[in-house]
């Protein structure tokens, strides 16, 4: 923890403190940035949740920046206060999202109710009121990538261009309509348009954010521990049960889809850039990602189940994986995206940004993290289930 001092933007000027007003404060990114705002700055934060599990060490009274953050409980679907506390801020950032693969097919409508609906309100109250704002989007606005139509051996394949993923460039190519899995991706793709033409047409000041797989410590949950017990979270935490369970980790449809993985710290440093340099940040969509950490979902439950029998000392399981269909594992309508790169030119452009942390390291961190808050829930947890038996 870093003491709070006078901060400069990237053109050498003083940063004023900036009211913020999150929505989805209390989530794994919320969390995260919280911190970093309330540890490392002089911003003050309205923090816009129904929970606030993740920062409650944050919430705690007589801390040094206890009157910098206030906890306001509510679910922004029709809640009169939500203007009001966009009034009182300067910058306005929304995470608020249904973003786990699983809800895409199971609850398509609340995914697009969450994602554009729910988000309508907050871009307009934004634009009305003169309010900068920086909205969290998604990796999965891009779809599928061009290379994914061309036959699998077709050299073209290899051909950055065809795999690549810029802001600027690169077509948005979804499924079929029956296939729900991208309910998600086009609401989030419906709400940037709504954002890019506010500010086209009235002027907004906007930041798109574009996350590719951000990982570490608080993100997600675990099945029946800090979560339901039937739900199905995101894949770091889907192979962090298993590994927590000594239950082999399920690849779905081969674990053959490949991925980027970006650590949370390295993020919501680009994120901070963005909050503190305006001026370079305005009208821009961000890709946030690392490339250099790439791989297939297969190789990551390999390097995860090493990295965890390092971390807990445990022996790798005779079977350390095991193969399952989409259909059975995320119900009908799945589609899967493919190879997902993201180009870093214009962030590295406009704000000098790159990624540090390897995915071993990461992988080590967060996994360290997971072992030391679940490991003793769980195993209670199995000897209940046990017993009662």
């Amino acid at each position: 923890m870093t003491e709070a001092t006078s901060r400069l933007d990237l053109d050498g000027n003083n940063v004023s403190p900036l009211t913020i007003c999150m929505i989805g404060a209390g989530g794994f990114i919320g969390s995260h940035l919280c911190e970093k705002l309330m540890w490392e700055s002089e911003h003050t934060v309205l923090a816009i949740d129904v929970y606030s599990d993740k920062i409650q060490h944050l919430l705690e009274p007589g801390q040094a920046w206890s009157s910098r953050i206030e906890f306001h409980r509510l679910n922004i679907k029709n809640d009169p206060r939500l203007e009001g506390l966009i009034k009182l801020s300067d910058l306005v950032i929304n995470l608020a999202a249904i973003c786990t693969p699983a809800d895409y097919n199971t609850r398509p409508l609340d995914t697009i109710y969450s994602n554009f609906t729910d988000a309508l309100p907050v871009v307009r109250y934004c634009s009305d009121n003169g309010k900068r704002l920086i909205h969290f989007s998604t990796c999965e606005v891009y779809g599928k990538t061009v290379g994914s139509f061309l036959p699998k051996d077709h050299p073209l394949r290899q051909d950055p261009d065809f795999y690549l993923l810029s802001e600027d460039k690169s077509p948005c190519i979804f499924g079929p309509v029956e296939k729900q899995r991208w309910s998600y991706a086009c609401a989030k793709q419906l709400i940037e348009r709504v954002i890019y033409a506010e500010g086209a047409e009235n002027g907004l000041e906007f930041t798109i954010v574009r996350p590719f797989n951000w990982i570490g410590p608080r993100m997600d949950f675990i099945p029946g521990v800090d979560g339901p017990s039937e739900g199905v979270p995101r894949v770091l935490a889907c192979f962090s049960n298993n590994l927590l369970r000594g239950e082999p980790l399920k690849l779905v449809d081969g674990g053959v889809s490949q991925r980027t993985f970006v650590y949370i710290k390295d993020a919501i440093e680009a994120v901070f850039l963005m909050i503190e340099n305006p001026s370079r940040a305005n009208g821009h969509i961000f890709n946030v990602g690392n490339p250099n950490n790439e791989v297939t979902v297969r190789e990551l439950a390999d390097l995860m189940s090493e990295i965890y029998c390092k971390v807990s000392g445990r022996p790798m399981l005779e079977v350390p994986t095991i193969d399952i269909s989409s259909k059975e594992f995320y119900g009908e309508g799945y589609d899967d995206s493919d190879k997902r790169i993201p180009d870093m030119t214009i962030i590295k452009k406009q704000l000098g940004w790159e990624p540090r942390t390897s995915l071993p390291d990461l992988l080590h961190t967060t996994l360290t993290y997971q072992h030391r808050t679940y490991a003793n829930a769980i195993k209670q947890a199995i000897s209940k289930s046990i017993a009662s038996h």
